[in-house]
């Protein structure tokens, strides 16, 4: 592995940096998350315009700029150090590789184009807010996670042509889903739902146009979230018209596939969005303590104060290699589309969930001190360090926790035996084989 960037991944980040340090101080980012969308628009359209950022990992065949997922994550990076507010998550790491994956041609020449220039916006709605395990992040999504046929969840029924006969290729969604990221702008919303009723149940993706309106039945609804930057929303539908991902026909077994390819490039980007958001954390704190004095001197030279900034500046070094690991691994082999793209993209099992849970861990730790270090400013809601912290907890609710991640890419990575854990249900038994070896201290 060469750990050295191109030229033209450092231009991404300087040009990104140079861009986000004029338009996203903290009280604009404070700003844009109160307004109807929770983002600044005219800062996405620009972002899109100048940098191609949500087609940043998209083929130029589909009017994307053609890198890879190590672009994207140093992109995340820089959006994360000013904690931007934005689609780029739900847009370019969570739908767009799902439709340029199981897409049929028509479908990706004609979404994907849109996305990679901004002028549509896309998010992934998993019912019950198990988006984690959607992404084989958490434990495996070949069971029950988008309802199993049973009640809850989002049912997929196929309706008869005008006139009876057949069903056909039209489609109708019923159901409901929680957390959707973005789910109350995106004008693209890519559907996990279930078809087949109880006795031969299987989890489908499907396209619902949500722009001018919204089809009829379909509810959105923006819901309060204690991190505003990341803004989420519940979706009602209501027999809404749906497409198929994909042709119809098409092997439904292909999703789970695709839907972990996703959630390795995505688990990279998340990992290194969170580094960049702690990076900035830790030195607006470093700052603070050079400039604070108290007796007599800042507290900044206090031995006690360098050796918790040390520790932290250690844990965010080791998070960040992780990251870059993680991206470097979910970008090896082909990156054209077509329904087996996933398949022959194989990162390291567990790379990408490993990168994340060090990731959120270690934002967590550095938002805790950066509140701390502030001293009474820094439990003032109104602080910028409150960004940080709200950040940090709220990604771990969305797409943790954080053993559960671990425990995952344990199981992936064959750590550990058969019959410990490892199949449906997962988790468990990594779960609480690592929390036995914390308990005795290994």
């Amino acid at each position: 592995m060469d750990a050295a960037f191109t030229e033209e991944q450092h231009e991404i980040r300087r040009t990104l940096r140079e861009l986000l340090h004029k338009r996203c101080g903290p009280d604009e980012v404070k700003a844009a998350v109160r307004t109807p969308p929770g983002y600044d628009e005219q800062l996405w359209h620009q972002l899109a315009a100048r940098l191609g950022l949500p087609g940043l990992a998209l083929p130029t065949a589909y009017g994307g700029v053609g890198c890879g997922p190590t672009e994207l994550a140093l992109a995340c990076e820089e959006t994360g150090r000013v904690v931007l507010p934005s689609p780029l998550i739900a847009t370019a790491a969570l739908a767009a590789p799902l439709i340029l994956a199981l897409g049929s041609e028509r479908q990706r020449s004609t979404l994907l184009p849109a996305l990679a220039a901004g002028e549509m916006t896309a998010t992934l709605a998993v019912p019950g807010g198990r988006l984690a395990t959607a992404l084989a992040l958490t434990g495996p999504n070949d069971g029950d996670w988008a309802g199993g046929g049973r009640a809850g969840g989002i049912q997929a029924r196929q309706v008869p042509a005008d006139g009876g006969g057949p069903a056909t290729g039209r489609w109708r969604l019923y159901g409901e889903a929680g957390q959707v990221l973005n789910g109350h702008t995106a004008q693209l919303l890519v559907v996990a739902a279930h078809t087949g009723g109880f006795a031969r149940s299987r989890t489908r993706l499907f396209l619902v146009r949500a722009d001018a309106g919204g089809p009829a039945g379909l509810l959105r609804i923006r819901q309060t979230a204690m991190d505003e930057t990341r803004p989420q929303a519940r979706l009602e539908l209501r027999e809404v018209p749906a497409e198929l991902l994909g042709e119809e026909g098409g092997d439904a077994a292909a999703v789970p596939g695709a839907l972990a390819a996703t959630g390795a490039r995505a688990a990279a980007a998340l990992a290194a969005e969170a580094v960049g958001v702690a990076d900035a954390a830790l030195a607006r704190t470093v700052g603070y303590v050079r400039e604070r004095e108290q007796f007599g001197r800042p507290i900044g030279s206090f031995q006690a104060v360098q050796h918790r900034l040390a520790d932290l500046y250690v844990a965010l070094q080791a998070a960040r290699s992780a990251a870059y690991y993680a991206a470097w691994s979910a970008g090896r082999g082909p990156s054209g589309g077509g329904a087996d793209a996933a398949a022959h993209e194989a990162p390291e099992p567990g790379a990408g969930g490993l990168a994340l849970a060090q990731a959120l861990e270690t934002l967590r730790a550095v938002a805790a001190e950066a509140v701390q270090l502030h001293g009474g400013i820094g439990f003032t809601w109104e602080h910028a360090a409150h960004l940080y912290f709200k950040r940090a907890a709220c990604d771990e609710l969305l797409l943790g926790p954080v053993h559960r991640l671990r425990a995952r890419a344990a199981a992936e990575a064959g750590l550990f035996p058969q019959g410990t854990g490892t199949g449906a249900g997962a988790g468990d038994g990594p779960v609480v084989a690592l929390r036995t070896r914390e308990g005795a201290g290994a």
